[in-house]
């Protein structure tokens, strides 16, 4: 037996607390409410770090800041706020950023975070972006960076513990004209000095009953509010570290920096493209590497446009649960073209020779979005399984090989588009980019990987083609750019932001003017 969810006129689709591709009750509980506290805690902490950069190990201070609750309710999630990191380079590390030709850096960070409750903990990772800053000629330099982080709830009473763990510092490396410089973008690491203290306890929180009503009357007795003790009915994904029955509950990363600032290209409907109820859009980024050149180059931010389908929903013979599915379609957009914003990357051509490149991807057919997966209405663990599949031509617009421009013509391109190994060739033929993601979720937990209406990693692995068309005045570069950079297994990792529903205005996830207000930072 089959239900659709589209059967009867489609109702307005408020999705503030809404699933994706939910059925009915069993993935309605997406974010859970945060915590309510009459006191906060600031914290303020200053740790010592050593990072690694391209001329060695050199001495860092990580500066964290953020708000947490005074108190918090077991079963009960909250997020930190005003969460910024700060990384003060000292003047040898900015010397190392300067030597590649850079005169901007734009930093994300990525920061561990151990949320210990007793012998249990967990690990969440705070993500935040930052404007590109200029980069002195000489001396330190603080790169700040801010966003939002994920949630926590505490499954017990007693105290919940976060510490400052590993730091991943991703770097944008820009030229004094707006190019990329040297090798584009840099990711550096950076761990705990030994000598720091505490071993980088940021805050503590303590969890309990009473932390609800705080100055009143403790709760009657009764069931816990929140999810039980105990492990969860059907399968479920422990956290990273000590694993346990009563680990803190993180929830899902949270993209790092928000539109609001608008350092981001224009993503809204108009008239040449116009909304539906069932549209969505969102921004998109991430890294792909170059095998043959050794190196990865940054997939610029990027527009969306998708129109969500309904989801159908077969029942089990014994109505305990269903398989669920989902086809929606989307198109890149950039300036009423399908295709991305132009971006740049440099790369040591055959190990040696410095080249740069501008290049663009352009979406040639229908990009798809299928989602599958199971659900029960027992237990109401759902997972699902996400293939993207769009076909993009990689053109070069300009190119210049050891600082010398080259002429590259009006149509130089991959003689097709990029290609990934399909898993069902019969049913998707052509070539075609593959990206997949997954997701798990658990109420009243919120899901866990990638979801289309709130985004996450999507992962895939691409054979660049041949060129064709390259050189002018009677410069055939076409050998040049097949033989130093088309070949197989060059890995994508894209990340898209949470989409903006433009029909159904939310503050949290659109703009006034119904961009996306998320923008995903990049993740190697």
């Amino acid at each position: 037996m089959r239900g659709h969810r589209a059967a009867a006129p489609r109702a307005p689709r408020v999705r503030a607390g809404s699933a994706a591709i939910g059925a009915f009750v069993v993935l309605a509980a997406m974010v859970p409410a945060a915590a309510s506290a009459a006191v906060t805690q600031e914290v303020d902490t200053a740790l010592p770090y050593v990072c690694a950069f391209p001329s060695g190990e050199l001495p860092a201070t990580v500066r964290i800041a953020a708000t947490f609750p005074d108190r918090a309710r077991a079963g009960e999630a909250f997020s930190p706020s005003g969460v910024t990191t700060a990384v003060e380079l000292p003047a040898e590390a900015v010397a190392d950023l300067t030597a590649t030709g850079a005169a901007t850096a734009r930093a994300a960070t990525r920061l561990g975070v151990g949320v210990a409750q007793g012998a249990a903990g967990a690990t969440a990772t705070w993500r935040g972006g930052a404007a590109p800053v200029a980069l002195p000629g000489s001396g330190p330099l603080t790169l700040t960076s801010g966003g939002d982080v994920p949630s926590v709830t505490g499954r017990g009473e007693g105290d919940l513990t976060f510490s400052a763990g590993a730091l991943a510092l991703d770097l944008e490396l820009g030229a004094a004209d707006g190019s990329a410089a040297g090798p584009g973008s840099l990711t550096v690491d950076c761990s705990l000095a030994e000598d720091a203290p505490r071993e980088g306890l940021l805050a503590t929180v303590p969890v309990g009953p009473e932390a609800a009503e705080p100055g009143g009357a403790p709760p009657s007795p009764g069931p816990p509010s929140g999810p039980p003790s105990g492990p969860p009915s059907g399968p479920r994904d422990e956290p990273e570290d000590r694993q346990g029955d009563r680990a803190p509950e993180v929830a899902e990363s949270v993209p790092g920096g928000t539109a609001a600032d608008r350092d981001a290209p224009p993503c809204r409907y108009d008239d040449a493209h116009p909304s539906t109820s069932a549209s969505l859009n969102a921004y998109v980024t991430g890294y792909t590497n170059v095998r043959k050149l050794k190196g990865a180059s940054l997939l610029p931010l990027s527009c969306v446009l998708i129109e969500q389908g309904p989801t159908d929903i077969e029942f089990f013979p014994d109505f305990t649960g269903g398989r669920l599915s989902q086809h929606s379609e989307g198109t890149l957009r950039h300036q009423g073209r399908p295709r991305t914003p132009p971006f740049e990357a440099t790369f040591l051509t055959f190990g040696f020779t410095p080249t740069k490149a501008t290049m663009v991807l352009e979406q040639t057919g229908p990009m798809t979005m299928d989602a599958a997966g199971e659900t029960s209405f027992v237990t109401l663990f759902t997972r699902l399984e996400t293939r993207v599949r769009v076909p993009l031509v990689l053109r070069v617009t300009a190119l210049e090989v050891n600082g010398t421009p080259l002429e590259v013509g009006p149509d130089c391109r991959t003689e097709g588009p990029l290609r990934s190994p399909e898993p069902e060739p019969g049913k998707h033929p052509g070539d075609h980019l593959v990206l997949s993601g997954s997701s798990t979720h658990q109420p009243p937990d919120q899901p866990v990987g990638y979801l289309l209406s709130s985004g996450g990693p999507l992962t895939g692995e691409a054979t660049i083609p041949a060129f064709t068309g390259c050189g002018a005045g009677g410069e055939d570069l076409d050998r040049l750019l097949t033989a130093s950079v088309s070949g197989p297994g060059n890995h994508v990792r894209q990340i898209q932001g949470q989409t903006c529903a433009v029909q159904v205005y939310n503050e949290n996830e659109c703009t006034e003017d119904l961009q996306p207000r998320d923008i995903p930072v990049p993740e190697r």
